[in-house]
C-alpha cells in the first residue's frame, strides 16, 4: 500500500510542476490554487509513504516520478524537444526508479 501512496505522491508532484507553469508566475489564480493543492497533497502522501518505505528510497522514487513525469508532460503538452538522448535518459530514470522498488525492503 505504501508504494501506491508513493506513486500517487509522485503524480501530484507532476501536477504541481505543471500547475506552476500554467499559473504564469501565480497570476492565474485557478492554476496557482491547483499548485498549492497538488504540492500539499504530494508532500502529505510522501510523508505517509515514508512510514513504510525507507526515506531515501521514497524520496528518490518520488523525485524520479516527478522528474520523468514532468519531462513527459512538457514533451506532450508544451512541445519540448523529444530527441533520442532525452528519451534515452528519461527511460534510464524510469528504469532506475523501478529498480529501487525491486531492491527496497
Amino acid at each position: 500500500m505504501y508504494w501506491i501512496i508513493l506513486i500517487i505522491a509522485g503524480l501530484f508532484e507532476v501536477g504541481f510542476t505543471t500547475c506552476l507553469v500554467l499559473s504564469k508566475n501565480f497570476t492565474n489564480l485557478v492554476w496557482a490554487a491547483g499548485f498549492f493543492i497538488c504540492i500539499g497533497l504530494s508532500f502529505f502522501l510522501l510523508n505517509k509513504a515514508s512510514q513504510g518505505i525507507p526515506m531515501g528510497t521514497a524520496y528518490a522514487v518520488w523525485t524520479g516520478i516527478g522528474a520523468a513525469g514532468t519531462v513527459i508532460v512538457g514533451m506532450i503538452f508544451f512541445k519540448e524537444p523529444t530527441d533520442f538522448w532525452r528519451l534515452f535518459f528519461i527511460a534510464t530514470l524510469i528504469l532506475s526508479v523501478a529498480g529501487l522498488k525491486f531492491v527496497a525492503n
